[in-house]
């Protein structure tokens, strides 16, 4: 069939013949379900509904490119997962560095006391045994709150107005402490168990400090050795999460993400969540979902041949996908990103022109799926040749 030729209207058997067009314009089927079309059906059917139809059909698509891409898709998931692990050991270290900083404080400021307390007389093994029960109390308090979920039994929990629940919930690496919704439970504790902790640590040192020496001398030189001590600890903590940082930057500028842009959802196609939206039938995985200044963004990776402008099917798709962030977050982005190569950024506007040229795709897939009707859309020979459904198409123009 050459380019020249008008195009056959090949009808194809419906999928759903029971369902109905709603008021709304998407249709449904008999228990009132929406159609369910996934993000990629949009992309396959914008490029040509016959496309769309074979893969319903189970033709697979078939080229080189697919693979390597399928292979870059991998890799560039395994790049931003191995940077959000390194971000989240980072302000582990972090916390950690920050906890015995303030230990080594408490130390100094003991040991310069200590050092200067000549005329103060008091009894030492006393007091050593005062802090040691102070030490022990705020052991088995921390222990106690971390074995009784008490948080939950009073109800309360620490807010998190920033991140909606939903959305954290599919973060590839939990936050360090508290996570969203967090209220404590059975062995789970939070920064007022991490306080009891960290108070026993100076408490019992401060006792074994007093209790193993005979003068305030003697207790200053025990306090700045293990003040020594605890600060060598400290400098490694600070040490790995200063390279955790430094390989979290590298990775980060590889995928083109800001030093501070958090990666809230990765696809990996095994682990990463589904997202769906009741009342259009729309579904899908985004390649990412980044927050850039408090908002969900939606991003979508192309591989292959760089274009001069979006293509419409890849265009259509990233919409879905702001679709779907705007129904399951509850907060609408104002624009998703379409990602050619390494530096190649498209934003497209999250704008009622693109929904419209959303929504009418999502309609004409879905009366497509009720109706039948499948058909080549163009007379262009070279679309044709680079289809990787060519070789099951009977309409195909080459």
């Amino acid at each position: 069939m050459s380019g020249g030729e008008t195009i056959e209207s090949t009808s194809r058997k419906p999928t759903h013949p029971q369902a109905k067009e709603g008021d709304d314009g998407f249709w449904r089927d008999a228990d009132g379900r929406a159609l369910p079309v996934s993000a990629s059906d949009l992309e396959r059917f914008t490029y040509c509904p016959m496309s769309w139809h074979l893969s319903m059909q189970g033709h697979s698509g078939q080229s080189e490119a697919i693979e390597q891409g399928k292979e870059v898709h991998r890799a560039i998931h395994e790049s931003i997962e191995a940077m959000q692990e390194h971000r989240f050991r980072s302000r582990r270290n972090l916390l950690i560095w920050q906890w015995w900083f303030g230990v080594i404080v408490v130390l100094t400021i003991d040991t310069i006391a200590f050092q200067n307390a000549d005329n103060i007389n008091f009894n030492t093994t006393e007091f050593s045994k005062l802090l040691a029960m102070a030490a022990l109390s705020s052991l088995v308090v921390g222990i106690g709150a971390v074995l009784i979920p008490w948080r939950t039994m009073l109800g309360v929990g620490p807010k998190y107005p920033e991140i909606p629940p939903e959305a954290e919930a599919r973060a590839l690496v939990a936050p360090v402490f508290e996570p969203v919704g967090f209220k404590g439970g059975w062995f789970e504790g939070g920064w007022i168990e991490a306080a009891m902790f960290i108070s026993a640590i100076v408490l019992s040192l401060h006792a074994m400090a007093l209790r193993f020496v005979s003068n305030q001398n003697q207790a200053a030189f025990v306090l700045a050795v293990t003040t020594i001590g605890w600060m060598l600890l400290a400098s490694v903590r600070l040490q790995r999460a200063l390279i955790n940082n430094h390989e979290a930057q590298v990775l980060a500028g590889k995928n083109d993400l800001g030093v501070n842009t958090q990666v809230t959802y990765s696809d990996d196609d095994k682990s990463s969540e589904l997202l769906v939206d009741e009342r259009t039938g729309l579904r899908g995985r985004p390649d990412q979902i980044v927050i850039i200044d408090g908002e969900f963004i939606p991003v979508e990776q192309k591989t292959g041949k760089v274009p001069k402008k979006p293509h419409k099917s890849h265009t259509v798709q990233i919409l879905a996908y702001a679709a779907l962030v705007d129904s399951t977050t509850g907060k609408t982005p104002p624009y998703c990103i379409l990602r050619y190569g390494q530096e190649n950024l498209h934003q497209v506007l999250w704008n009622e022109t693109n929904q419209n040229l959303l929504f009418d795709a999502v309609k004409g897939v879905q009366r497509l799926m009720a109706n039948g009707g499948a058909a080549r859309n163009h007379n262009r020979p070279g679309k044709c040749r680079h289809c990787s459904r060519r070789y099951a198409c009977e309409d195909s123009l080459i």
